[in-house]
């Protein structure tokens, strides 16, 4: 296994320790790694710069860059970090080192083999991100209740389609479901005043690390 750490390589946009802004860790010191890549291109990404770039590291580099910071919270992002196939065994090997893995995921690539100790937040595309036709609904089968589903909201339309959703796939049991409305777009105040008229059993939730510090890398 050591051997396959120090050879099996991944495109990595960034590392960067930072408070996690988002999901139900929001404020934990955590380690984000940044893949890079990605196969969807939603009208509000924040992060195209990971589309191309980065350096090649080893996994092996990668952890002993990780473990430069005293926290056990690990957050793998992209772009698309399973656009890598290898990403998978960044997963694992973080897990066996005793960290508390989230992979953030738009949930259009195939999450069946995705360790089971790894918190999977994964994105239904909304009509408003320009890539609802990417989502893969089979990956609803391998969320557990550790994992957790994300709306990103451009709108009311996105708001009433999220809703629907909710109750024709029946997904509040699956697992914890967040809304986050598209920073500087949809106006915060008017999705929380949404959620509370339609007493909607979600979280909501506000990007911390843009109010803090605004958009750009290592954010």
């Amino acid at each position: 296994m050591m051997q396959a750490l120090a050879t099996a390589t991944l495109r990595i946009s960034e590392i960067f320790f930072s408070l996690q802004g988002e999901t139900s860790r929001v404020g934990l010191p955590t380690v984000f790694v940044r893949l890079t890549g990605c196969p969807l291109r939603c009208g509000y990404c924040d992060t195209a710069y990971a589309f191309s770039g980065g350096e090649t590291m080893t996994i092996s580099a990668v952890l002993k860059r990780v473990a430069r910071y005293k926290t056990p919270y690990v957050t793998v992002t992209g772009g698309e970090p399973l656009a890598q196939k290898t990403c998978q065994v960044l997963l694992t090997a973080l897990c066996d080192a005793n960290y508390s893995v989230s992979l953030e995921t738009s949930g259009a690539l195939d999450l069946s083999n995705v360790d089971a100790r790894v918190s999977k937040i994964m994105d239904i595309k909304t009509p408003g991100s320009g890539e609802v036709a990417k989502n893969n609904w089979n990956n609803l089968d391998y969320l557990t209740l550790h994992d957790e589903i994300k709306f990103v909201l451009c709108d009311e339309a996105d708001y009433r389609w999220a809703c629907e959703l909710i109750e024709s796939k029946q997904l509040q049991p699956v697992c914890p479901i967040l809304f986050s409305p598209v920073y500087e777009s949809l106006d915060p105040a008017q999705l929380a005043s949404w959620i509370l008229r339609d007493e909607l059993p979600v979280r909501m939730q506000i990007q911390m690390h843009k109010l803090l510090w605004g958009e750009g890398p290592g954010r």
